[in-house]
């Protein structure tokens, strides 16, 4: 059976990474083949590389030059793209190279709280600046405009006027953890239907 690679990329802690990879790790058909991050701080290319996990760092100078992108994908005979909390715009060569191949994660229930600026804490402020009785998570295809493509997936969490800031992004984060790879998952089996 053909070995289907994908690669995860991340601009943080990437807990949503560690869980990926270890959620197809016994899988026989799909491989976490490249974590890439655009900060070589992150802490998720740790994670990353303690699983055993080639990283690459590309910074925006490296993330918009077609030919270092394409090339570092094509060296991991890369399929499939996952963004698990990576935070620039993907460029356009890269979504022209992987058409419906390139899926993202973002932490509300899209199209609130999406667009630029919308990442991480900011997000969950805004959720609960608006007095929101529920938030969650939505996983989209990637388009050229920001957290705008057709929508795979959405789960969401009732919240309580008592709710902190933080208390909001860790029921968001519970959904991520117990969502993502299911979804991801779908998708892959989806765009590469074994024949």
């Amino acid at each position: 059976m053909e070995k289907i690679n994908i690669a995860i990329f991340v601009s943080g802690s990437g807990s949503n990474c560690e869980n990926l990879i270890k959620y197809f790790e016994p899988s026989s058909r799909y491989c976490c083949a490249l974590v890439v991050s655009n900060k070589p701080e992150a802490y998720a290319l740790t994670r990353a590389e303690r699983l055993g996990v080639p990283t690459a760092v590309a910074p925006k100078p490296q993330l918009n030059d077609a030919s270092f992108m394409i090339s570092l994908l094509q060296q991991y005979d890369i399929q499939f793209i996952v963004l698990a909390g990576f935070l620039p715009l993907i460029p356009n060569f890269l979504i022209d190279a992987f058409p419906r191949r390139i899926i993202n994660i973002h932490p509300a229930l899209l199209p609130k709280y999406g667009g630029k600026g919308m990442w991480g804490h900011h997000v969950h402020e805004a959720v609960k600046a608006a007095g929101e009785e529920e938030t969650g998570m939505t996983v989209h295809w990637v388009t050229p405009v920001c957290d705008s493509g057709e929508m795979i997936a959405q789960y969401k969490v009732a919240l309580s006027p008592t709710d902190t800031v933080e208390d909001i992004a860790e029921k968001e984060h519970q959904l991520e953890m117990q969502y993502f790879p299911k979804v991801v998952e779908q998708v892959l089996n989806e765009t590469f239907p074994i024949s």
